[in-house]
C-alpha cells in the first residue's frame, strides 16, 4: 500500500467545519429548532470571525471553564478583542460567585500545587491538604470556604470565563449527528485522511427526526444514561440508583418510537447493574419495564431463584414462542427443561452443551494452549488440508461488499448526514424489511460463482479504504472472500446472506473460527473448543443453519497432548 500523504489542515478548519452543521441543520433541521436556538444562530452568525473562532474553538473542548492565559491560537489575531466580544454578547461569561454550584468544574481548570497557592487558605491549612489528591483539596474548599472569596482570590491574578449556549451548541450537533457519542472531531479524522466515508449527494440526505419531540425524547434518553454513568462513577450506592431509576421513569413523557430502543438498553443495563450489586428484587422491577433481550431472561432466572416456577415457566413458553435472537430461544427450551428437572438427580444439559459433548475431539500439542486455533489449523495442515482462521471475518466482509450501494442507499432515507458509519435503522428489523426486494433482487442477479466473484472484485477495488462497519479492510480479505464463493452452493450463499440481512446485530457474529479445504473441493467449516471453553447460543445457531442448507460445519474439541 501506498504510504499516506501528509494533510496540513486549514488554520481554520475548525470554524468551516462548525458552519458546516450549522448551516446543514438549519436545512434539514430549521423548523424544529425553538426560538433561543434560532437567536443563537443570528448571534453567532453576527459575530467577528476571531470571535467565532475563539467560540467554536472553546465549545469543541472538554469543560465549561477556560483559563484565558492559557489560550494560544494563532489563527486568531486579536484573542484579548475577540473575548471581550464574546463577553459583551454573552457568548461566555467572567467566573463569578454565582457559578458556585459548578464549583468542580471552575475549579478543576487549576493544578493541585496552584490551588493551595491561589485558594484562600489559612497556614495551618495548607499543609494536610498538601498530601491529599486534587479532588480532595477541591472538594474541602467548596466544603470549607466561601465560594464569593474563592472567586476573588483566584480571578486577582488571572481571569477565569465560562462558556455559554451549551444547551443551544449542544442541541445543533446532535441534530447534526443524531447521538451524543460522536464529535467535531469526526471532520478532523475525515480531512487528515485517517477515515474515509462513503460519498453522498447531499441533496438525498434525510431528516433523521420528523419533529420537536422525537429530538427531545432520543436526547433524554441520551442525557439519562451519561446520568446513569456518572452515578455509577460516583459509586452511588445501588439503592440510590433504583430510586433515581424509577423517579425518573416515573415522570418521563411519553416516548416517540425512536427513542424506544434506547430506553429498552438503558432499562437492561440499569436492571444488570442492580442485579450485579446483588439487588434482585430492585432488578426484576426494573427488567419488568422491557420486553427486549436481555431483559426477559434475567426475570426468568429471577423468578425461579425466588421460588416463583409457574410464573417461570409461563415466561419460558413467552420466549419460546417469539425468541428475538439465538440466546432466548435456546434458553427458553434449556431452562424449561432445567426447570422441570429440578427435583431430579440427572440434572439436563444445555442444548449447547449436548451438541459439544456430542463432538468429535482432536489431540493437539499442549504448546498451542494460547493458540488453540493454530494448532488445529496445523492438524488439519499435516492431513493434507489447507486451512484459514475465518470466524466471522470474511462473513461480515462478503455481506458487506455484495450489498455496499443498498447498505449506504440515501434512497432508502436511513443516511442522515455525510460522516455517518452506517445506516440508523442497521441494526433494526427495518433495515430487512425496507430493503428485502433489492436483497433479494440482487442475489437473484448473482446467478453464477464468476458473478459473485467480479462483483465482490470490483466492489472491494472501487471501495477499499472507505469505512464500513461490516468490512475490516486488509489484503487478505478479497482472497477469503473468493474462497467462501468458490466453495460453497451458490443458493447455499443466497440463504446465508439473506439469514444474515434478517437480523444484522445478531446475524454477524457466532460463524465458525476456521475453514478448512482440499484440492478436491471437500470443505469444512470448523468451530474450535479448548477443554475450558463452551458454545454459545450464536456459535449453535450458525452450526445447525449449516446444517439445515447442507454447508459442512463441525465442533471440535481439544485434547491437550501433555
Amino acid at each position: 500500500m501506498v504510504g499516506r500523504q501528509q494533510v496540513i489542515l486549514t488554520p481554520r478548519y475548525y470554524l468551516n467545519n462548525f458552519r458546516y452543521v450549522l448551516d446543514f441543520v438549519k436545512r434539514l433541521y430549521g423548523s424544529l429548532l425553538n426560538e433561543a436556538e434560532w437567536s443563537f444562530v443570528r448571534q453567532f452568525d453576527a459575530l467577528s470571525i476571531d470571535a467565532q473562532c475563539l467560540f467554536v474553538r472553546l465549545s469543541n473542548r472538554k469543560g465549561l471553564f477556560f483559563r484565558i492565559n492559557k489560550l494560544q491560537y494563532n489563527e486568531i489575531t486579536d484573542l484579548p478583542a475577540a473575548l471581550g466580544q464574546l463577553l459583551q454578547q454573552g457568548f461566555a461569561e467572567r467566573l463569578t460567585p454565582h457559578h458556585e454550584v459548578m464549583g468542580d468544574d471552575a475549579l478543576g481548570v487549576f493544578t493541585k500545587p496552584e490551588l493551595l497557592e491561589l485558594l484562600p487558605l489559612e497556614p495551618e491549612e495548607l499543609k494536610p491538604l498538601s498530601k491529599q489528591k486534587k479532588e480532595e483539596v477541591i472538594r474541602y474548599a467548596l466544603h470549607e470556604l466561601d465560594f464569593g472569596e474563592i472567586v476573588t482570590s483566584l480571578t486577582t491574578r488571572e481571569t477565569v470565563v465560562k462558556t455559554n449556549f451549551e444547551a443551544e451548541v449542544m442541541m445543533v450537533k446532535y441534530l447534526f449527528f443524531g447521538n451524543r457519542s460522536s464529535d467535531m472531531t469526526e471532520f478532523v479524522i475525515r480531512d487528515l485522511g485517517m477515515v474515509n466515508f462513503e460519498r453522498y449527494d447531499e441533496s438525498k440526505l434525510t431528516a433523521r427526526f420528523r419533529t420537536r419531540k422525537e429530538v427531545e425524547d432520543k436526547l433524554l434518553i441520551s442525557l439519562t444514561n451519561e446520568e446513569f454513568y456518572e452515578l455509577k462513577e460516583a459509586e452511588t450506592p445501588a439503592e440510590d440508583i433504583y430510586n433515581w431509576f424509577l423517579n425518573w421513569n416515573e415522570t418521563r413523557p411519553e416516548l416517540t418510537e425512536i427513542a424506544i430502543p434506547g430506553y429498552q438498553k438503558l432499562v437492561c443495563r440499569v436492571g444488570a447493574y442492580l442485579e450485579r450489586q446483588k439487588h434482585p428484587d430492585q432488578a426484576m422491577a426494573v427488567y419488568q419495564l422491557s420486553d427486549r433481550v436481555p431483559a426477559r431472561e434475567r426475570r426468568v432466572r429471577l423468578l425461579f431463584k425466588n421460588g416463583l416456577i409457574d410464573e417461570a415457566l409461563a415466561l419460558c413458553d413467552e420466549i419460546a414462542t417469539s425468541p428475538q435472537n439465538a440466546d432466548e430461544r435456546y434458553f427458553a427450551h434449556d431452562f424449561r427443561e432445567k426447570i422441570l428437572s429440578a427435583g431430579e438427580k440427572k440434572r439436563s444439559k444445555k442444548t449447547t452443551t449436548r451438541f459439544l459433548s456430542d463432538a468429535e475431539s482432536v489431540n493437539i500439542p499442549a504448546a498451542y494452549r494460547h493458540h488453540v486455533e493454530a494448532g488445529v489449523m496445523n492438524h488439519y495442515l499435516e492431513q493434507d488440508f489447507d486451512a484459514a482462521f475465518t470466524e466471522n471475518y470474511p462473513w461480515r466482509g462478503l455481506f458487506g461488499l455484495v450489498f455496499w450501494d443498498i447498505i449506504y442507499d440515501a434512497n432508502v432515507q436511513a443516511i442522515h448526514h455525510p460522516l455517518q458509519r452506517a445506516p440508523s435503522d442497521f441494526y433494526l428489523p427495518d433495515f430487512y424489511l425496507k430493503r428485502e426486494d433489492l436483497l433479494r433482487k440482487r442475489l437473484a442477479d448473482l446467478d453464477t460463482k464468476e458473478a459473485w466473484r467480479l462483483h465482490t472484485g470490483r466492489m472491494f477495488n472501487a471501495k477499499y479504504g472507505i469505512t464500513n462497519v461490516l468490512v475490516d479492510w486488509s489484503d487478505e480479505l478479497l482472497g477469503l472472500v473468493h474462497r467462501l464463493i468458490d466453495l460453497i452452493d451458490v443458493e447455499q450463499l443466497r440463504l446465508i446472506l439473506l439469514e444474515m440481512a434478517r437480523n444484522v446485530r445478531e446475524h454477524t457474529r457466532g460463524f465458525p473460527d476456521l475453514l478448512i479445504w482440499n484440492e478436491q473441493g471437500q470443505y469444512e467449516f470448523v468451530e474450535v473448543k479448548s477443554p475450558t471453553d463452551h458454545l454459545g447460543p450464536q456459535q449453535l445457531h450458525w452450526l445447525q443453519f449449516f446444517q439445515t442448507i447442507g454447508v459442512p460445519g463441525k465442533v471440535v474439541r481439544v485434547i491437550w497432548e501433555a
